[in-house]
């Protein structure tokens, strides 16, 4: 391998087919084919349909990351690609196309997983995270509040995780009940810049919870701005109130945890990431916060924020340079994976053994 390995990475754990390349922390190319406009008209993301356009768009998108990067494949040193969690349609199409290129090209493969992969779309901007750092994921299907160390090396410290819906899913789902197209959370963030953020009370969920101090729900603000837009069935709904106000809780709830995990672990560093790290309001509350704390704030730029290929490029950059050892031929996806490390190599689970007096299926030879 080269001084500077080039590693090509994978992502299509949802509705966003991504290919990136990275080498030696830098990134030479970035694309992100999306099938969101083919969901918008059911209201959130269709699985089959994902998958579908993960085939249409895997080649097209894997070749165009080639032409930016100036590379032909022969020239990757490695492919990475998101094994969990995700779609398990969506993240078995990504994977098959990965193994056919890394065993065409002869390279090593390497699962990632996709939250690691947000963590590390920060390095691709801003460089190497400090040591420690607390890191807020927040997305569509993921809130949680992290203590990264080592990303590749070390195990990834929950301090806090959402109990029951992500932020991304509250704005999802509070979107369409004031009349608003999918992607819920920017038709949100649009909306509110004509609303007023003090017009609605709603509430701050576990904001004084003793036990969670860093767990995050969003169920009952969500169930709370459904009953707000009840109120107005008779009247028109002051949608872009609503939705300043219902963006002012979820910042505000997000911003302040964030900024107390940092303080009460004596870390000097703040990392946002994710689809929702992408809304005007976060970002510009936690950057208030944060400057008032004294804590330093990192946060992608927007194109880094939602699901991409750079940033499981990203990853696999670092595990490549830090020696870690490839997935196996046999590595699998995981839909449900918890996030400990960066790598995620789940293994398939080899066939029981048939005893060797039980009758052979049927359709086989005896």
């Amino acid at each position: 391998m080269a001084a500077e390995p080039i590693v090509l990475g994978i992502e299509s754990s949802c509705d966003e087919t991504g290919a990136g390349i990275v080498s030696g922390g830098r990134l030479l190319a970035h694309v992100v084919a999306s099938s969101m406009d083919e969901h918008a008209r059911f209201g959130g993301v269709v699985p089959e349909i994902a998958a579908r356009a993960h085939l249409h768009s895997f080649d097209p998108v894997v070749r165009e990351a080639l032409g930016q990067a100036g590379l032909r494949p022969g020239q990757i040193d490695a492919v990475a690609v998101t094994t969990g969690p995700g779609l398990s349609g969506a993240l078995q199409v990504g994977l098959a196309g990965a193994k056919a290129l890394a065993y065409a090209i002869g390279v090593p493969l390497y699962g990632v997983h996709h939250l690691a992969g947000h963590v590390a779309a920060d390095t691709l901007a801003h460089g190497s995270l400090p040591d420690p750092c607390v890191v807020l994921i927040v997305s569509g299907g993921h809130t949680s509040l992290l203590l990264v160390r080592d990303l590749v090396r070390d195990p990834i410290v929950h301090l806090g995780d959402t109990v029951d819906d992500a932020a991304g899913e509250c704005f999802d789902k509070v979107a369409r009940v004031f009349g608003l197209p999918y992607p819920g959370g920017p038709a949100v963030d649009r909306a509110a810049r004509e609303g007023d953020p003090r017009a609605v009370a709603f509430p701050r969920p576990l904001t004084g919870s003793r036990d969670q101090p860093y767990a995050f729900s969003f169920s009952g603000l969500k169930t709370a701005a459904a009953r707000w837009a009840e109120q107005h069935r008779d009247t028109p709904l002051p949608v872009a109130d609503g939705a300043a106000s219902l963006q002012e809780a979820v910042a505000d709830v997000l911003t302040r945890k964030a900024v107390a995990a940092c303080r009460d672990h004596g870390v000097g560093t703040l990392v946002v990431v994710g689809g929702v790290a992408a809304n005007s309001r976060v970002r510009a509350l936690a950057e208030e916060r944060c400057a008032a704390a004294g804590i330093e704030l990192r946060v992608p730029p927007m194109t880094l924020c939602t699901d991409n290929g750079a940033m499981i490029a990203a990853v696999g950059d670092l595990l490549v340079r830090t020696g870690a050892e490839p997935a196996p031929l046999d590595v699998s996806i995981d839909p449900s994976a918890p996030l400990e490390y960066a790598a995620l190599h789940p293994v398939a689970a080899a066939p029981a053994p048939v005893p060797a007096s039980a009758p052979a299926p049927a359709g086989t030879a005896a």
